[in-house]
């Protein structure tokens, strides 16, 4: 008695492709097989080795126009089976439907409601003039550099001639959906403070350790005014403000030992509201205050601060709120607190939407007992359905 949508999202949940060894070819053969059952077009573009990217295609009539784009990736992160009250590549339906999976939330559940939005669509007859591409990328939960980064800049890519594109967004714990226009730059800081060593029975001046002090005062300093900025503000979210968390703590080699090298590494997300040449000045500010000897080092620098226009004059969005608006759907417009693909998209001019249609629904990705409820997720489908008409129905704009 269970809807075959649902069934074939239950299906995709058990396959298992979470970190550090993603079954990356059980998920592609999997989506192959349902985008050919559905009469798509195949494409795999292996964009390094063992990291495939599936393009699904529905033509339109009208190939010239530019393609509407469905994007989500496959891989998942790694779970704490001790702290799920059901295995959690099972994807076991409770008695109130919900349906617990790592990858319910983020975002398997995006995946198939595309491909069932489209098996409605094809079922009723329908024919579009712009061509619809689904992309299924590998690694987006370590970062996207061998999935949607590399294939953004392959000749594939380009042939796929996007006018618009939708990925992953977050779920919506009250009747509102979240619609993300852009998203946070993340920057990964490593400070690294040189000192005198020496024993550690005596006061020895200009230490790695009192250097560090000083580092770690500024940076979470920065991080309290942010927390408080965002607090006594009602009209901020977490993507209009500036977070930071220091996440690693490195040096020393025994108790009785000064270090001469101490290292702090912070993760930082920069709103497009913020100067970035003006905050990286900040952050060597704090490191030459600290004194002599202490560097910094990116290993995670993102520049790109494109935003997607949520103007009603603009012809993608027009398309998109009009059919919320249809659907008395209520949304609530957001830059992106973390990361995901759609950056890249953006940062080669694409304009690109994030939106997962998750509302009455807690934010369990990356968390324990992750669920989707069924009804949420077939409601899902409709409103895919019904955007998808609308978006691939924007008449040809002016340079095209």
């Amino acid at each position: 008695s269970e809807n075959p949508s649902v069934t074939l999202f239950r299906e995709y949940l058990r396959i298992d492709t979470v970190h550090p060894k993603p079954d990356y070819d059980a998920a592609v053969r999997f989506l192959e097989r349902v985008g050919t059952d559905l009469g798509l077009a195949c494409q795999k573009v292996e964009v390094c080795q063992g990291r495939v990217v599936l393009i699904l295609t529905w033509q339109g009539t009208n190939p010239r126009l530019r393609s509407i784009l469905l994007n989500s990736h496959t891989d998942v992160v790694p779970v704490f089976e001790e702290h799920w009250t059901y295995p959690p590549f099972e994807a076991v339906k409770d008695s109130q439907g919900n349906i617990y999976a790592r990858g319910a939330q983020d975002m398997k559940c995006v995946s198939i409601q595309y491909l069932e939005a489209i098996r409605r669509l094809k079922t009723e007859g329908k024919s579009f003039a712009r061509t619809i591409h689904l992309t299924f990328v590998p690694d987006e939960e370590v970062g996207g550099h061998k999935g949607m980064e590399m294939f953004v800049q392959r000749p594939e890519f380009k042939a796929l001639n996007v006018g618009f594109a939708m990925d992953e967004g977050l779920a919506s714990p009250s009747d509102t959906f979240s619609v993300f226009y852009g998203e946070r730059s993340p920057w990964w800081i490593k400070v690294k403070c040189m000192g005198s060593p020496g024993h550690g029975s005596r006061f020895i001046s200009n230490t790695a350790a009192e250097k560090m002090h000083k580092v770690i005062n500024s940076f979470l300093a920065f991080r309290e005014s942010e927390k408080q900025r965002l607090k006594s503000d009602s009209s901020l979210t977490l993507g209009d403000v500036t977070s930071l968390n220091m996440t690693m703590l490195e040096g020393g080699v025994s108790f009785n030992v000064v270090p001469s090298e101490m290292a702090a590494s912070f993760d930082i997300r920069i709103p497009p509201t913020v100067d970035l040449k003006a905050f990286e000045e900040q952050v060597a500010t704090w490191c030459r205050s600290a004194g002599d000897g202490v560097t910094y080092e990116f290993h995670q620098k993102c520049m790109d601060q494109h935003i997607t226009s949520t103007e009603e004059s603009d012809p993608w969005w027009k398309a998109f709120s009009g059919v919320c608006r249809d659907m008395k759907l209520q949304l609530k417009l957001e830059i992106f607190p973390a990361a995901t693909d759609s950056r890249y998209i953006r940062a080669v001019r694409h304009p690109a939407i994030g939106f997962s249609p998750m509302n009455r629904t807690p934010v369990l990705l990356h968390d324990h007992n992750e669920f989707l409820n069924e009804q949420v997720f077939l409601r899902g489908i409709e409103i895919y359905a019904c955007l998808l008409t609308a978006l691939a129905s924007v008449p040809p704009l002016p340079a095209e």
